[in-house]
């Protein structure tokens, strides 16, 4: 991506944007809002297909985050292969077994009861896609050598939350999932030592029984989340 001969800093106009006013710009964060108080994560999926150019598309809209140095340190592997699902959920139920037999602590798994969460997996297989985010702790020149990528997990997390809006925005559901160790990823996804995997994204249409915990609906007020300094 990066060649050592186009590092330079070179200016250019701000693309164009329509000017909007204060009511307009107001309007248009209540309509985002209202849009994403709609999205919630679940783990019943219909078999509904989905189409293989919706994920690149929301995958671009991840790729289009904000990150360090614009280095832009992230890699997106988007699977649907049933084997390949089938692998990442057996490996990843291994070490769910471990972590839920006790590994967690009393504090960690008290704290996940009232998800209603276990070590059984399947929407990794019931869910049409799969697409694991990869942070790259460094990348290559054109030549081969190394160069270090800068804010790398923030970076990451901004991409990650761009591909979550953008599949709400499709019309899909998606269940973060974020098995603990994750290195049977980079293996079974044959991905470099320089990428880290940080979550398994499980993305399609919910089934028509989906259900959530009603726990996860109690979301912290402004007040709570907010200081304003003026």
């Amino acid at each position: 991506m990066f060649t050592k001969s186009a590092l330079a800093y070179e200016a250019l106009p701000l693309p164009t944007r329509d000017a909007l006013s204060d009511a307009q710009m107001r309007h248009a964060a209540d309509l985002f809002l209202a849009a994403m108080q709609t999205r919630h994560t679940v783990r019943d999926f219909s078999p509904r297909a989905v189409p293989r150019e919706l994920i690149e598309t929301c995958i671009r809209t991840a790729g289009s985050a904000p990150s360090g140095a614009n280095h832009q340190p992230w890699h997106f592997v988007a699977v649907a292969n049933p084997d390949l699902k089938r692998r990442i959920r057996a490996a990843a139920e291994e070490e769910e077994a471990r972590f839920y037999d006790g590994a967690a602590g009393d504090e960690w798994l008290s704290a996940l009861e009232p998800i209603g969460t276990g070590p059984s997996k399947p929407h990794l297989e019931d869910a049409p896609w799969l697409i694991v985010v990869f942070a790259q702790r460094y990348g290559l020149f054109d030549d081969g050598t190394r160069y270090k990528n800068y804010y790398v997990p923030e970076s990451t997390g901004i991409a990650a939350g761009f591909l979550i809006a953008a599949l709400h925005q499709a019309g899909l559901a998606c269940l973060p999932h974020t098995p603990n160790p994750m290195k049977f990823l980079t293996e079974v996804l044959g991905r470099p030592e320089s990428e880290k995997p940080i979550m398994i994204l499980a993305c399609g249409h919910p089934a028509a029984d989906a259900t959530i915990p009603r726990a996860a609906t109690i979301k912290k007020p402004l007040s709570e989340i907010l200081t304003i300094a003026e």
